[in-house]
């Protein structure tokens, strides 16, 4: 059982220091969600007490004029003297409201984790020559060493080089939607993870993998062991796919089906007996 946590808040222009006391004694709530896969993007929510001359107000409120938002936020919780990093992002909203009943305001800072600096602008048409996905991920994500980001890109199964002669592949929106197309269409994901240390984090660019250590179990109602509010499983046999893929073979001129499961050594059946595709 923990002796006990600490929470440890950085924030900053660009750079994440640790905030002063007075801005710590105003925090009065902190919400991280974290999310897997590459349809959506980690974030944080944090609510301060907004008080007369608070250095709030030059922290946080000039972030929501800031274009695109320079304001970064760490989010650090010690457990029996290891630290872990829960977020890693920038300042994307602020919003302030007015205290009722003779109560203070408060101050609501909203932001994402860093894939939000991946997508403020816009590189069409750069071109990447004689480079196959994982290069051109590699390359893209070399930019953001500035913000503690260190690429983890897994090379594909099948390496496409494209020919300069016949192809030249081209940039195509901002680099967090071409890195995710990249990932789509070899079949991977992408997203970034936090630390291992406090300033940096790992953006990951590969298939993604459900094996690993296991995790203690999940409980509800069961007093002191009790580690879950609410659990929902949700079972739809309907929407289960089997991809087959029809092969041209060039000297009999016949087709041949070729099916791609979803089970593989790196994505095990979350289930005893999987659903029939």
């Amino acid at each position: 059982m923990a002796n006990g946590f600490y929470l440890t808040l950085m924030a900053g222009l660009g750079v994440a220091v640790p905030v002063g006391q007075q801005v710590t004694d105003a925090l009065t709530s902190a919400q991280v969600t974290v999310t897997s896969g590459a349809e959506t993007q980690s974030g944080f929510q944090l609510t301060f007490n907004l008080s007369k001359n608070s250095p709030l107000e030059t922290l946080f409120l000039l972030a929501g004029a800031s274009v695109p938002p320079v304001i970064r936020v760490i989010l650090v919780i010690t457990v029996n003297g290891t630290p872990e990093v829960l977020i890693d992002g920038v300042v994307t909203k602020t919003q302030t409201k007015p205290g009722s009943g003779g109560g203070p305001n408060t101050l609501v800072v909203t932001g994402l984790d860093l894939t939000a600096a991946m997508d403020w602008i816009d590189f069409d048409g750069v071109p990447y020559p004689a480079m196959p996905p994982e290069a051109r991920v590699a390359l893209i994500l070399a930019k953001y060493a500035a913000f503690g980001v260190i690429p983890m890109v897994i090379p594909s199964v099948l390496i496409d080089v494209p020919i300069p002669t016949e192809y030249i592949p081209k940039h195509q929106g901002t680099d967090l939607q071409y890195v995710t197309q990249l990932a789509n269409d070899v079949g991977y994901v992408f997203y970034m993870k936090p630390g291992p240390v406090p300033g940096a984090s790992i953006a990951y660019w590969g298939p993604q993998i459900k094996v690993g250590v296991p995790q203690k179990a999940l409980n509800i109602d069961m007093g002191p062991h009790t580690n879950v509010e609410s659990l929902t499983f949700d079972f739809n046999a309907e929407k289960a796919e089997l991809p087959i893929l029809l092969i041209h073979e060039p000297k009999s001129k016949a087709p041949i089906p070729i099916p791609v499961p979803a089970i593989t050594p790196l994505n095990p059946p979350l289930g005893l007996v999987p659903p029939i595709p």
